[in-house]
């Protein structure tokens, strides 16, 4: 063992002499592997970077929770067929709550977008809107930061009682506190009595979630007059592996409230955050799939590229591989000492392909988020490697196999 280590050291220093002789062929020669290792890694980051973005989006949507509406999320064909459908009311919320066993909490929410809001001479228009119940505490990821969120007595009496996102406080509370002070949506009078914590963007960067406003159910009639046409049933089931059969529960209820005959398909959907997942992985996974074979290709012509000069360097070398093996070198140290060369090429090739992919993952990161974990890097340089090695076999192979007095006699 002993022997072998002092035998790979000094095959590992040939091969860097042997680099380092020729710096400028062999930057040329490992220019395929940069422009590979740069693909894959820059596509990777972004990969990863947009799936942490979309997860977090997505977050507030909970896991656990389904959400009842007239209109699936993602509805493949006509979709003039969803839009005839009945709306969810009020009624079947009620309903579906008395059947309903299998659930931890449950929210009629109806949601609208751009309200306009008011104090003073200062205004501001909310990203989005929320008219809900007490319980829509529970079934969402909703955390305060400060005051209190509505309670059950509020939502029955319609009060005129929100909450606020940081981006509503930043604009019209810049130097106290929102908690009992009045603000106007859309000239209505709310007082403030919850703030909610800093929450970001919405999905993948498409509204700001701070700029949220939360009140009752029947208040929202008051600001948007669309109470009756966007209503959702949000339910929280409170346990993942019970979600199928919250699911089938609240299928059959549906039915039974919406009378629907036996034989005929749904008229609503039961939505969840495993839908988002599914879009973002097949269309993220046709990206990718594109992105590996232009990796691929850049690799290939790479392992050309090595493989041509590693063929020139033995015929160049002919001679000193002749002496090595007159003087007792074996078959597996030549094979050995050219796979080396090639490998540490390639890898070569995968470190200035890194050093190129973070100012360029930096410059990306100004349009769409990327995160450059630790295995992507590890795993460029191990792809450099083994290109290395396959690209380097036949060169070293036939480098291995020289007749010592035929190498010897080489001009």
């Amino acid at each position: 063992m002993k022997n072998f280590f002092i035998e790979f050291t000094e095959i590992l220093s040939i091969a860097l002499r042997a680099i380092k002789s020729n710096k400028l062929r062999s930057i040329l020669t490992t220019l395929g592997i940069i422009i590979g290792i740069v693909a894959v890694t820059t596509m990777s980051t972004a990969i990863v970077g947009l799936r942490q973005a979309f997860l977090q989006s997505i977050s507030s949507l909970g896991s656990d929770v389904l959400y009842v509406s007239k209109f699936p999320w993602f509805a493949m064909g006509d979709w003039s067929r969803f839009r005839n459908r009945k709306d969810i009311t009020l009624e079947q919320y009620e309903k579906l709550k008395e059947i309903l066993t299998n659930y931890e909490a449950i929210a009629p929410t109806i949601t609208t977008f751009g309200l306009n809001v008011k104090r003073g001479s200062n205004s501001v228009v909310s990203s989005v809107v929320y008219g809900t119940t007490e319980e829509f505490r529970r079934t969402s990821q909703i955390v305060l930061q400060e005051g209190r969120f509505m309670n059950e007595m509020e939502v029955r009496a319609a009060r005129k009682v929100c909450m606020i996102g940081q981006d509503i406080v930043k604009e019209l509370f810049p130097f106290e506190s929102p908690i009992n002070k009045e603000i106007k949506i859309n000239n209505v009078p709310f007082t403030v009595i919850g703030v909610m914590e800093k929450q970001g963007s919405g999905f993948l960067g498409s509204f700001s979630m701070d700029g949220m406003i939360i009140m009752p159910l029947k208040t929202f009639e008051l600001v948007s007059g669309e109470a009756r046409n966007r209503l959702r049933i949000d339910v929280k089931v409170g346990d993942v592996d019970k979600l199928e059969d919250a699911r089938q529960e609240i299928i059959s209820a549906m039915r039974v409230i919406r009378k629907i005959p036996p034989g005929k398909e749904d008229d609503f959907a039961i939505n969840q955050q495993e839908a988002f997942k599914q879009m973002y992985d097949n269309t993220v996974g046709v990206i990718a799939i594109a992105g590996i074979v232009i990796t691929a290709l850049s690799l290939f012509v790479g392992a050309i590229g090595i493989m041509n000069i590693m063929f020139v360097s033995v015929t160049e070398r002919t001679k000193e591989i002749g002496i090595r093996k007159a003087i007792g070198a074996k078959t597996y140290s030549i094979l050995l000492q050219f796979l080396v060369e090639a490998s540490l090429l390639c890898v070569l090739g995968g470190i200035i392909g890194l050093i190129l992919s973070y100012p360029l993952s930096l410059i990306i990161n100004q349009f769409l988020p990327t995160s450059l974990p630790i295995h992507i890097a590890i795993l460029a340089i191990v792809i450099s490697a083994v290109v290395g090695l396959v690209s380097g076999f036949l060169p070293a192979w036939k480098a291995s196999k020289l007749n010592p007095v035929d190498a010897l006699r080489y001009e």
